[in-house]
């Protein structure tokens, strides 16, 4: 079961930094959703995954204009 993770209403590089501290406490092949309202979120969490080698398995953003990354952990 993937951890969750409410960032909304924070903005760069705040939601960010607390994906990696809770990505940082997870096991390889653990998941995390995390759920963000800063628009630049984008491109951050697309360019965090790839620097930090961790899988930005789904991204989608709702009709309430909540952007939710589904993230795996790799080492």
């Amino acid at each position: 079961m993937a951890k969750e993770l409410d960032v909304r209403g924070l903005f760069c590089p705040l939601p960010i930094l607390r994906t990696r501290a809770l990505l940082d406490t997870l096991e390889e092949g653990e998941e995390v959703v995390v759920y963000v309202t800063d628009p630049a979120s984008v491109i951050d969490f697309r360019h965090f995954c790839n620097i930090t080698n961790n899988e930005l398995v789904a991204f989608d953003k709702r009709d309430d204009d909540v952007f939710v990354y589904h993230i795996r952990r790799h080492v």
